[in-house]
């Protein structure tokens, strides 16, 4: 019979195991920060807000919707990735422009998966590294003599089918039309995966990652992405020292909105740099009418403070009048260009707003 004291100290080394476990996949937050002043706030969103809708830029083939604006510059030319959906899944596209305003699809660059694979129906992809000074280069930073996407893959057809996971890719050359590297590794996060937690124990969805060169969290590589687990969609944290490996970041989610027994999203991250604060683009949807365009701000990467005035990018007009979310927001040359998926009367497109009026610009200068 075993004693009571070989009881005790097995028990002892199950929970130390246990405790092990969970600091190899989650890492402890920081304790709560400090909170961006509403003045600030204010700041903020009179340098960022873009009230001139500029139209509907891109769209898709007929029979098929585009999404997840991606826009970077690069060797002197503009670039986007962005989604296209046949009905089956998403796959990754890239698309060029000279002047942010006309865009030509150049073609595919993360197709499906191969067949029976993690990812064999869903690949919707976006830049990681980009630079996030605002007004600065808007391009993407090279790591490990690579430039990097982060995606989210699935394995079921249909529109965003549940269960997805996010896997990693890259590239040599962001600006060619051909088809990104997995990572053999692939999923780097996923809900099956120990020490998940409960708001992404249903599936998980775009992530932004910020290349933080003073490490605040003590890693390089901070990921956001919205998740959903019960109820709501909310924004969490996950840390990386290599782009491959991913630790979860605090058990909770760092953005998040509504009540918890109603459905409502909080998703789609894009981060920037203005000042001393990092500001967090993303959009909200059902916990107010329809999906519309926000923000958030911090200090420390960790503690978020929601901007809760005028949405940046509402439904307004008619191409846009059911959505208008998913932001990618840059400043160049003094204008601030908010890219986002407009749903409307002309199908799922890529719309674009403006903090000038360009097309009144554009007429007096002719």
């Amino acid at each position: 019979m075993i004693s009571e004291r070989k009881l005790i100290k097995a028990a002892a080394i199950l929970l130390g195991m246990c405790i092990c476990a969970l600091s190899d996949t989650v890492i402890p937050a920081k304790t709560s920060g400090k909170h961006v002043s509403q003045t600030e706030m204010q700041k903020i969103y009179e340098e960022v807000k873009t009230p001139y809708k500029h139209g509907v830029i891109l769209k898709p083939q007929a029979g098929k919707m585009l999404d997840n604006p991606n826009v970077f510059r690069w060797q002197d030319k503009w670039y986007m990735l962005y989604i296209m959906f046949d009905s089956r899944g998403y796959e990754t596209y890239l698309a060029s422009s000279d002047d942010l305003l006309s865009w030509k699809s150049l073609g595919k660059v993360l197709p499906y998966g191969e067949e029976g694979a993690w990812d064999q129906w869903q690949a919707d992809g976006g830049p990681s590294l980009f630079t996030t000074e605002w007004g600065g280069e808007n391009t993407v930073q090279e790591y490990g003599c690579r430039y990097w996407m982060t995606y989210i893959g699935g394995a079921k057809q249909g529109y965003e089918t549940d269960p997805l996971s996010i896997g990693v890719a890259w590239t040599k050359d962001p600006g060619s039309a051909s088809a990104w590297t997995r990572f053999k590794g692939n999923p780097v996060l996923s809900n099956q995966q120990e020490g998940v937690r409960e708001f992404e124990r249903t599936t998980l969805y775009k992530s932004f990652v910020v290349w933080d060169k003073k490490e605040t969290l003590g890693f390089p590589f901070v990921m956001y992405y919205n998740a959903k687990g019960p109820g709501r969609e909310r924004i969490g944290m996950a840390v990386s020292r290599d782009m491959l490996n991913w630790k979860r970041y605090g058990q909770d989610p760092v953005v998040q909105n509504g009540t918890l027994g109603d459905y409502g999203i909080s998703g789609d991250p894009m981060i920037t740099r203005i000042g001393d604060l990092w500001v967090m683009f993303y959009f909200g949807a059902f916990w107010q009418p329809n999906a519309f365009e926000t923000f958030a701000c911090s200090y420390d990467l960790v503690t978020w403070t929601k901007w809760t005035g005028d949405h940046l990018v509402q439904p307004s007009v008619s191409w846009d009048q059911q959505y208008a979310h998913k932001p990618w927001v840059i400043k160049h040359d003094g204008v601030v260009y908010h890219f986002y998926c407009a749903v409307g009367d002309q199908g799922r497109v890529i719309g674009l707003a403006t903090s000038k009026d360009l097309k009144v610009a554009a007429s007096v200068a002719k």
